[in-house]
């Protein structure tokens, strides 16, 4: 693990400093090895994780953190106009993922906005996401339902009861999932409870689940969870991912697919 940096003269300031930097340099931190490395107890690194966790610095895991996705906290208007030529790469590949004849549900997301426009004729799509709604009401080749309900800012999308009843009787081939945060060991995870409940009830009435992320999402946590990562059959990354990044997701079964790589934003 490296040299000790705890004794009992050093701060707790000293200390979550450190846990920080350690989580900046390898991705993620286990609790267990935190306490042999700076001589202390779990326990008083698990309230370091927590003083860190509530200050929105670390997403706390079983046994350990991860850093928090960059989603966090910002609302969908913002995350529509970041990373444009990135997303658009990423929507180009999960649209070619689409076959003609399949029925398929698009989650709500900027990533997934961007493979709306490139959907090939011949689809039956549903959404609970106004702007995914809006790209393709009155295209030909295109069989449009939209789920209503309260549209929330951060995700974008309708959420609660109502859109929650619909998405129960929908079994849609494919549904085209949005993730705030992916980590191998450690799910997906999203930003809010009923984004995630909505997730998770798509997720069950799916044939196959697929997810495209930015590369600043790998190895991230959110805080809530919305499914182990075996849930996804096919995983889009960007064209420059890191393999290491990549590595515990093909160990399960996830098909990886690259992107083209895009243009400059």
């Amino acid at each position: 693990m490296g040299t000790i940096v705890d004794l009992p003269s050093v701060l707790p300031q000293q200390r979550q400093q450190a846990i920080l930097d350690r989580l900046t340099k390898d991705g993620r931190v286990i609790a267990a090895e935190l306490a042999q490395m700076f001589q202390t107890s779990e326990d008083t690194i698990r309230r370091d994780l927590r003083e860190l966790a509530a200050r929105g610095l670390c997403q706390r895991v079983y046994g350990g953190a991860l850093p928090i996705s960059p989603a966090a906290a910002t609302p969908a208007v913002v995350r529509r106009g970041a990373a444009t030529g990135r997303k658009q790469a990423l929507g180009a590949t999960l649209a070619g993922l689409v076959q003609p004849g399949q029925f398929v549900f698009i989650d709500a997301g900027t990533t997934n906005l961007a493979a709306a426009r490139r959907l090939p004729d011949g689809v039956t799509v549903a959404t609970h996401d106004p702007l995914i709604a809006a790209e393709l009401v009155g295209r030909t080749g295109i069989d449009l339902i939209l789920l209503g309900g309260r549209v929330d800012p951060q995700s974008g999308a309708a959420l609660g009861l109502t859109a929650l009843r619909a998405a129960l009787e929908m079994r849609p081939d494919l549904l085209l999932l949005g993730a705030c945060a992916l980590d191998a060991a450690n799910g997906l995870g999203t930003f809010g409870l009923d984004d995630a409940e909505m997730k998770r009830q798509l997720i069950n009435g799916a044939g196959a689940v697929i997810a495209a992320v930015t590369t600043d999402k790998l190895g991230t946590g959110a805080p809530y969870i919305v499914g182990p990562t075996d849930i996804l059959s096919d995983l889009v990354v960007e064209a420059d991912a890191p393999d290491h990044a990549l590595q515990g997701l093909a160990a399960i079964g996830v098909r990886i697919h690259r992107a083209e790589r895009a243009e400059a934003d």
